[in-house]
């Protein structure tokens, strides 16, 4: 719990990243991810149904692919980006209950086989993605509480009253001292921050669709770029290493270039009639009579004169 003392307070580390239950051990951090994929699938057949373009079945089809292609390629992302960490340990690159799933790699794999069980399943591409946007960031919201459970991914030291506490073994090199932080140094707790930034965007989300009604494919780009602001903002508060190009962390490039591209395509696209405006304007255009159409009497010869 919270422990206050005086007017500092600070937010707690568990003291394990497993859960025993009985003879039964549970990592932590997979559950959480876990319990996002739960809660995440259950708001996209939610929303697949109410659109009328699928089942709870068809959601739950498209969401198993879809999280299996996430998985790998958030591993994949992980291991290339921090390869210094595996080049010499190949046998934990599996081992993902231990940390490390980039998220940029799993909505890039994720979205590709999920839109290829979608195909196979004969739900409509586009509308089945828009379900799907303000389910990610519900998911997301929950598995990021697995960094929480690892103690890991956190910010830079602050004397916020909700700053993290780490316990010794987890603490991180001050690189302004290359040595190790004090003992009871609190830490920007960037787990929470993007946890909540996660949830109002799925509010935001779902508030955009049931009242401006966007058009087919933008609500995903809106998605894309709502977190792209957010994962900007929060891995400019991480100390963990990471590769920096002109001065920004590589994930800050990448979240720059999913809210540049995504905006582009909602301004693009928006040039462009609609489906349903283009479907109007050919149904309200007068009909050509022709010789085979049986209504239209061909016209009668000229009288011959004398």
């Amino acid at each position: 719990m919270i422990r206050l003392s005086g007017i500092v307070a600070s937010l707690p580390s568990p003291s394990s990243g497993t859960l025993n239950i009985g003879p039964l051990r549970i990592h932590a951090y997979g559950l959480m991810i876990a319990l996002g994929i739960i809660a995440g699938v259950w708001l996209m057949g939610r929303r697949f149904e109410q659109r009328g373009i699928g089942t709870r079945d068809d959601a739950n089809a498209v969401a198993m692919w879809g999280v299996i292609g996430g998985v790998i390629g958030a591993r994949l992302y992980h291991v290339v980006t921090d390869w210094s960490k595996f080049a010499h340990h190949l046998s934990d690159i599996p081992k993902i209950w231990q940390g490390g799933l980039g998220i940029p790699g799993g909505l890039l794999l994720g979205i590709i086989a999920g839109v290829w069980a979608m195909k196979r399943r004969n739900v409509p591409v586009a509308t089945a993605l828009d379900c799907a946007a303000p389910a990610l960031p519900l998911a997301q919201s929950i598995g990021r509480w697995g960094n929480w459970w690892n103690q890991e991914l956190y910010g830079r030291a602050t004397t916020l009253p909700w700053g993290l506490r780490i316990d010794n073994d987890h603490l991180p090199v001050n690189p302004a001292t290359k040595h190790l932080y004090a003992s009871g140094t609190l830490f920007q707790p960037t787990f929470l921050y993007e946890s909540l930034a996660n949830v109002a965007l799925c509010g935001l989300l779902l508030l955009i669709d049931r009242r401006s009604k966007p058009r087919v494919g933008h609500l995903l780009a809106m998605y894309l770029m709502g977190y792209g602001v957010i994962r900007f903002f929060v891995e400019g508060l991480r100390i963990d290493e990471a590769h920096h190009i002109a001065g920004l962390r590589l994930n800050q490039w990448v979240a720059l270039a999913a809210v540049v591209g995504a905006g582009a395509y909602i301004a693009i696209s928006s040039r462009r009639p609609s489906p349903e405006v283009a479907m109007t304007t050919a149904a309200e255009m007068p009909q050509v009579a022709t010789e085979q159409d049986p209504e239209v009497a061909p016209p009668a010869p000229p009288e011959s004169q004398d």
